[in-house]
């Protein structure tokens, strides 16, 4: 079958098309042949092998793990002895090892069914980046009805999902985003949008219960100032500048931070559920969540889809089409 591969760390141009074997299929996997997969900024660590922090779970000299890709959705092609609920020719998503590939193999408690009405290249988009929206303001930002919501960097992956997902639970959500972007954060709901290119929304005065920080690009100090006395900092991502921690090295700052205060800091890594991916999907159903794609390659040109990741600039998710669908 054909993958992205890379065997040492390093920029876009170590990325290649190559054959590779079929992946094993255990007893209590699925095989599913990939439509679509997403890129994600861990996929730009993995690559690059930064931050150096993550090496030993990564590879110290090579990477372990030598096909990119994680977010996926496709066909199941097989199922294991052992799988029960599922059947070959269903439509899955999954975060998987080696998504930048025509085929992966995947533990069957990963995977949730796509219901026919979506779209296999939205559901594509979810694992990684709407669960970390979810995650961060459900379980560690405790939004409720009737909050006030920050989503900074609300025009990205994470934050084009976070803004929709503040207010499925009814929040008033507040959005920072560039100039060319205020549109589009305006139609995914949106109450109030703050052009970073003309204002600071650490000196705007106003307070808010939840901060989801996407970027990290403010002195911690500045975010606790926008924060009400009992608010909560849920730091998604940091600054990427530092080869040695990345951004564990703002992780660990707000932690410091926000101690001994009545303010909170929240930091955490998403840990994707097939659980939450259905929950998603109702959402995506019922009107609630909808996924912005900003461009969309063929897998051939996953090196060019990485590149354009690294500008900072794309509009929500980027994504590999991986083989020809209907769906």
């Amino acid at each position: 079958m054909k993958a992205i591969t890379h065997h040492r760390y390093g920029n876009a141009d170590q990325l290649r098309l190559e054959e590779v074997p079929h992946p094993q299929l255990g007893s209590d996997d699925l095989l599913v042949r990939v439509r679509h997969a997403a890129v994600n900024p861990a996929d730009w660590h993995k690559l690059t092998g930064t931050p150096y922090v993550v090496r030993p779970t990564t590879g110290f000299r090579r990477p372990k793990q030598i096909i990119r890709g994680t977010d996926m959705a496709g066909v199941v092609e097989s199922v294991g002895s052992s799988v029960t609920g599922f059947t070959p020719g269903d439509r899955v998503v999954a975060a998987a090892r080696g998504a930048f590939a025509e085929f992966v193999s995947i533990p069957a408690s990963d995977a949730a069914i796509v219901p026919d009405e979506l779209d296999l290249a939205d559901a594509a988009a979810l694992p990684i980046a709407a669960i970390t929206a979810l995650q961060g303001l459900r379980d560690h930002g405790k939004v409720h009805c009737g909050d006030t919501v920050l989503v900074n960097g609300a025009s990205g992956g994470v934050g084009t999902f976070a803004v929709q997902i503040a207010k499925a639970l009814g929040a008033e959500v507040t959005a920072v985003c560039s100039t060319t972007n205020v549109e589009l954060v305006r139609s995914l709901g949106a109450d109030h949008v703050i052009d970073y290119t003309t204002s600071d929304f650490t000196t705007s005065g106003r307070r808010f219960d939840v901060m989801l920080d996407n970027v990290g690009n403010r002195p911690l100090s500045s975010c606790r100032n926008v924060l009400a006395d009992n608010g909560v900092y849920v730091l998604v991502s940091g600054p990427k500048t530092s080869k040695l921690f990345g951004p564990v090295k703002r992780m660990v700052a707000a932690k410091a931070s926000f101690a001994f205060r009545s303010q909170r800091a929240a930091t955490f890594v998403a840990s994707e559920t097939a659980n939450e991916l259905t929950e998603l999907m109702e959402m995506m159903r019922h009107g609630d969540l909808r996924v912005v794609i900003d461009r969309r390659y063929p897998l051939a040109a996953a090196a060019e889809a990485i590149r354009h990741l690294e500008t900072g600039r794309a509009r929500g998710k980027i994504i590999l089409d991986v083989a020809e669908s209907p769906t």
